[in-house]
């Protein structure tokens, strides 16, 4: 088994932060296979059924290797010192990917959590003689407002969508000014919607529930203008660019953990591959649900202001769920990737068009995972 670098082998420890989530047993899983190193898998876990629970699940994700390979440690972020009970011996990398998610997360939570959580982690760091890499994983969201060409670099305070870019931006922050001196990586990740580019998905997310309301007729608007680029990728692609940004040989810094520009697609092209899939279904023909108008950021924030006003019902929910970030459907945008294919030679290519078409396919056929036969 090859070390990092594709080189000679090198043996290691990695502490990785909410490795029971999406995005950390992706990370665990590639780990596993490109490097030798043994792996911390830190979790949240409230008591010793929980942790069971935990364990089994990630046995179920990682298989037989991680008995031999990995320690599985019950840690809660938003604690005082929660790795404090830690080695910090023999350390040579700490993967910070423990965060909450939603767009519509309550803003105290996002800080505890997202925030003072990557502080915390941070602060353990520091503690690590051996350290050769700190990856925070963060979001493209944690631009914000910012609208053009977003660099590789810090970025200032344009105004958020919601409290969860507003908390990624500032856990960003945070570990810039405080790592400094440490070997830090910033990965700012894309819109996951598959596993893989067989479209299957295993998490779900608000793209996958927006093409659900499109589905049933629930949502006849797209919030958001058709050039409007989007970022969409898949969780093996993810996957491959941390591990390859983790070597220690390579150098650190903020990265877009992204598609470069030119391969990405728009909103109008997503929306448009989406319909063109549903439109193969008996059901929604049967339906005869016409393709969703494209509103104006006016006229999105009336529909948003009625939502507030709605009683519970199918389209205050429906409303309810792009509320959080439709906005940025407006904000066109188009991230940087210098340095992240400096240090990625040789990326993983995805067509995003046809990753969608595959994504909506699986939701379609399995029901939004309901079918689970399929």
């Amino acid at each position: 088994m090859r070390g990092r670098g594709g080189g000679a082998p090198m043996i290691g420890i990695t502490v990785l932060t909410g490795a029971d989530g999406y995005v950390g047993h992706k990370i665990a899983a590639d780990l596993l296979e490109h490097t030798d190193d043994r792996l911390v898998l830190v979790v949240r876990a409230s008591g010793k059924d929980e942790l069971a629970a935990k364990r089994a699940r990630l046995e179920r994700l990682l298989g037989p290797v991680l008995d031999r390979r990995t320690t599985i440690v019950p840690a809660d972020l938003r604690e005082a010192d929660p790795l404090a009970d830690l080695d910090t011996k023999g350390v040579t990398a700490v993967v910070h990917a423990a965060a909450v998610i939603r767009f519509n997360v309550e803003r105290d939570l996002a800080q505890r959590t997202n925030v003072d959580g990557t502080a915390r982690v941070c602060e353990f760091a520091s503690r690590c003689p051996d350290l050769g890499r700190l990856a925070v994983i963060s979001t493209l969201y944690a631009a914000g407002k910012h609208q053009g060409r977003i660099a590789e670099a810090p970025l200032g305070d344009a105004g958020f969508v919601n409290h969860y870019e507003w908390s990624k931006w500032a856990a960003e922050q945070h570990a810039l000014a405080a790592c400094a001196d440490l070997p830090l990586s910033v990965l700012r990740l894309p819109t996951i919607i598959a596993d893989d580019l067989s479209g299957t998905v295993s998490q779900y997310n608000a793209f996958h529930n927006t093409v659900k309301l499109f589905f049933y007729g629930l949502l006849s608007v797209v919030p958001g203008a058709k050039d409007t680029p989007v970022s969409v990728v898949t969780g093996s692609f993810v996957a491959a660019a941390i591990t390859a940004l983790l070597d220690p040989c390579k150098p650190g810094g903020v990265f877009n953990v992204c598609p470069e520009h030119k391969n990405n697609a728009t909103v109008g092209e997503l929306v448009d591959t989406a319909y063109t899939v549903l439109e193969r279904d008996e059901g929604f023909r049967r339906r005869r649900i016409l393709r969703p108008l494209y509103c104006d950021p006016e006229s999105f924030k009336d529909l948003v202001e009625t939502a507030e006003v709605l009683r519970k019902g199918p389209v205050k929910e429906s409303l309810d769920s792009v509320a959080s970030f439709g906005e940025q459907l407006f904000l066109s945008k188009e991230f940087a990737t210098d340095a992240l294919y400096a240090v990625w030679p040789e990326p993983v290519i995805e067509d995003p068009l046809a990753l969608v078409e595959s994504t909506v396919s699986h939701l379609v056929a399995t029901r939004w995972g309901r079918n689970s036969q399929i």
